[in-house]
């Protein structure tokens, strides 16, 4: 290994032994498993920080965008690791490489939770998390391809780990939401994908000679991640009950999103990423406010569209109007729906609304699938989450309203929720004039849910609506019919008429939600 030889260039480069076409599989191989385990761990990372932090835009921008940064300085550091160029080292540096990146990417995303819980400063944490991880991802690729072109030339070398690696990352990026996250949840997924460089190592270092001791090491943190793995679960769970004031009786990883029960009493609370969507103690204020003054002033009110509101509140609402004949709920997480049809506190406050023959659930995106519907609707009511993230804040555009509108009957009524009118009083002001822009009458409205505080929603119609104090005829909690009219007077703090129109390409509505009022909200 100290001879050299001449490369047709007249570069010396160091003698190598000759790879096997097996070496040569597993070298490859490797490339794809470390490129599939970095992209997942990028995933994760951002999904972790938009659940603790909420703000998911610039949680998935340092989690990713520091990721990718960080494997660049790993790309560049890479030159100064075994510079002598011999494969050995090489191969045991490649080894030692993974035998890191295995344990941290089981152990960090669990420290940067314990780092939240202890209410410590999460962004740094999540910046050195990505940085480790991505210095020591960036590396790989390097390494690989310098193994590589010792026994073939430099072009097969980068076509064939460049090729896996992109392989690999496309197995990671959809491994992660499809299969890995809604199947065992954030953390024991963490711990399988850091079991993949371990087993890599123990592979690779059989196939070697002078290596077998790293196989060991690989074996050994391989299976221990795993027998690890069962007790993460427990372990995270605790941490996030500290998150919760109740105890937390349900806990669901869908596709989508982290949906959490609490209860504390007779108050079950539901909440998904962490946001607090209902409390069963006040929710029929909300979901009154919500769908009777739209439906107590439209005369027909047979044929009503619900683009989220899975949980049934809402559709338990509109069944009581007898006229009612459909209610089509379209709703993104089939998960939602299943609970709310399965936990009994939840099927006791909706009353079985779900299960009810007039309800038609349609499973989708609302902002896809909604306009696409063949019906069209007297009522058409949008529950959708705050816009606090551009994927959600499209559901609040000119463009999806404009779509949407074409299944609104001549003189039908839309109503959506619009946040809150105190703690970021811009968003109903945003909504509103995004439909007025939208040639629709526009009339916004407040209602005060303890568990929420003030909180606004806004109805539009194609044609001019006159609230009367007789028109609501069913039976409520909460509102009366000489309060639906009163509810449209706006207090003197909230004005219509400054915010910009939310448009696709330009979503405004994020910046108006994210008001620093909230930090005054408990």
């Amino acid at each position: 290994m100290a001879e050299s030889e001449s490369t047709s260039g007249g570069v010396q480069r160091p003698e190598s032994i000759p790879l096997s076409s097996s070496q040569q599989r597993w070298l490859l191989a490797a490339a794809a498993i470390s490129s599939s385990v970095g992209l997942a761990a990028e995933l994760l990372l951002g999904t972790l920080a938009s659940y603790l932090v909420g703000n998911t835009a610039l949680a998935y921008g340092v989690a990713v965008g520091g990721f990718l940064a960080a494997m660049g300085l790993g790309a560049y550091i890479s030159q100064f690791i075994a510079v002598d160029n011999q494969q050995s080292q090489l191969i045991k540096v490649f080894l030692q490489i993974e035998l890191w990146v295995a344990p941290l990417t089981a152990g960090l995303p669990i420290g940067l939770f314990v780092v939240f819980v202890a209410d410590g400063p999460i962004w740094l944490g999540l910046f050195l998390v990505t940085l480790i991880l991505g210095i020591l991802s960036g590396l790989e690729v390097p390494i690989l391809t310098r193994i590589i072109e010792q026994d073939r030339d430099v072009k097969f070398a980068l076509a064939g780990v460049l090729a896996l690696d992109y392989v690999g990352a496309l197995i990671g990026s959809l491994a992660f939401p499809v299969l890995l996250l809604p199947l065992l949840g954030l953390f024991p997924t963490a711990v399988l994908i850091g079991s993949l460089p371990a087993f890599m190592v123990f592979r690779l270092g059989r196939l070697f000679r002078g290596m077998r001791s790293w196989s060991y090491w690989g074996l050994c943190i391989g299976v221990g991640l795993c027998v690890f793995a069962p007790f993460v679960i427990p372990f995270s769970d605790r941490l996030e009950n500290t998150l919760y004031r109740a105890p937390i009786v349900s806990r669901i990883q869908s596709t989508y999103q982290r949906i959490v029960l609490t209860r504390s009493g007779n108050d079950t609370r539901l909440y998904l990423d962490g946001d607090l969507q209902l409390s069963t103690v006040d929710e029929y204020r909300y979901h009154e406010a919500l769908v009777h003054p739209a439906l107590s002033t439209h005369p027909q009110r047979r044929q009503v569209l619900v683009l989220g509101a899975g949980d049934g509140m809402a559709v338990r609402e509109i069944l009581k109007w007898p006229e009612v004949e459909k209610v089509v709920l379209v709703e993104l997480d089939p998960a939602v729906v299943k609970l709310a049809r399965q936990y009994p506190v939840l099927v006791d406050r909706n009353a079985h609304a779900l299960d009810d023959p007039r309800v038609a659930v349609v499973y989708g995106d609302a902002f896809k699938l909604a306009p696409q519907l063949p019906d069209t609707f007297d009522v058409i009511i949008a529950d959708f989450p705050d816009p606090d993230r551009p994927a959600l804040a499209k559901l609040y555009s000119q463009g999806f309203y404009r779509q949407l509108f074409a299944r609104l009957a001549p003189n039908g009524i839309f109503v959506t929720q619009a946040s809150s009118p105190f703690f970021a009083p811009k968003v109903m002001d945003c909504i509103a004039t995004t439909l007025t822009a939208t040639d629709l009458q526009v009339y916004p409205y407040t209602v005060n849910v303890p568990s929420f505080g003030p909180w606004g929603f806004v109805l539009a119609s194609p044609k001019p609506v006159q609230f009367s104090s007789q028109s609501l005829t069913v039976p409520t909690r909460f509102l009366t019919p000489a309060l639906l009219p009163e509810l449209f007077q706006l207090p003197k703090d909230i004005s219509i008429g400054n915010a910009k129109i939310n448009r696709l390409t330009d979503p405004v509505i994020v910046q108006y939600q994210a008001d620093p009022r909230w930090s005054a909200y408990y």
